[in-house]
């Protein structure tokens, strides 16, 4: 799987709920679920409450071996295990939870899970509902052109890694903060809080000239590591390490001939998300 396909985000009415990948179906934070429709303060309190409520009362042992914890990036920017729900056992859940919200919320859930297996029977649908997203939310065209171009060129990267025996996701995200770390002397977590973005894509707050040398880095990086045949970790991390370079070489080059520097606090925070529309985050 590639790095593009984990840690995605989705929302409904403007409430992010975490998903993930898992046996080519998508899988939900259960805590983000709850905590939507049951409006909580605190909904890991309330999830632990109801899973209790729910063994004891109801026989849910046979629904809970379902769930499965697989690891999601926080509001912290670090990845923690997290009950995961598929949208079968999701619906279940939803029964027990008393919301108005639950009915509209289920026939969004139906919508997204059916959506996936459109994306898998046709992948362009995937790239365009990309791009529709970008819309909505305010982008121009061309920062759009060059996020979708991002993403192939990112896809391409772990594909590749993925050949040359990269399997652990840990080790993905430390390839991905070796590019990061030479093309502009932070990791993508330094990056994301030199921004102050917490949960936000940082790839989706970008300025143009950010993710051209961003893809600058990654393209490099799958050149390399082709010519070089790399194989395993080790190998792999060198060639990170000398594609990053290529795009911090030429990202100082730049800032030297116009007197400006590349890297920019800006973001995109401030583009309004409409309402009551089913949005996808892609965090590669």
């Amino acid at each position: 799987m590639s790095e593009s396909d984990i840690n995605k985000i989705v929302v409904f009415r403007n409430k992010n709920i975490r998903r993930i990948l898992h046996q080519n179906e998508w899988w939900f934070s259960v805590v983000d679920v709850v905590g939507v429709l049951s409006e909580s303060s605190n909904p890991r309190r309330y999830w632990s409450d109801l899973k209790n409520q729910l063994v004891e009362k109801e026989g849910f042992s046979e629904l809970y071996e379902k769930i499965v914890q697989l690891k999601l990036i926080s509001s912290d920017g670090k990845k923690y295990t997290t009950d995961c729900a598929n949208v079968e056992t999701l619906f279940r859940i939803i029964q027990a939870i008393p919301s108005p919200k639950a009915e509209p919320f289920k026939r969004w859930l139906a919508k997204v899970g059916y959506e996936r297996v459109q994306e898998i029977e046709d992948p362009e649908l995937a790239s365009k509902r990309a791009r529709a997203m970008y819309k909505a939310k305010g982008y121009p065209d061309s920062w759009i052109e060059k996020r979708m171009r991002s993403i192939a060129i990112r896809e391409e990267l772990t594909g590749e890694w993925q050949q040359r025996g990269i399997q652990e996701q840990k080790d993905y995200a430390i390839l991905t903060a070796e590019i990061s770390k030479a093309a502009f002397g932070m990791t993508p977590s330094e990056y994301k809080e030199y921004k102050n973005l917490k949960r936000e894509n940082l790839r989706d707050h970008m300025s143009d000239l950010e993710l051209i040398f961003s893809m600058l880095g990654e393209a490099s990086t799958t050149e390399i590591a082709r010519n070089k045949d790399t194989q395993g970790f080790i190998e792999n991390r060198d060639a990170a390490r000398e594609g990053g370079k290529v795009a911090g070489n030429a990202r100082k080059e730049l800032e030297s001939k116009s007197g400006r520097s590349v890297i920019s606090r800006d973001n995109y925070l401030s583009l309004e998300q409409p309402a009551n529309k089913e949005i996808l985050n892609e965090t590669d």
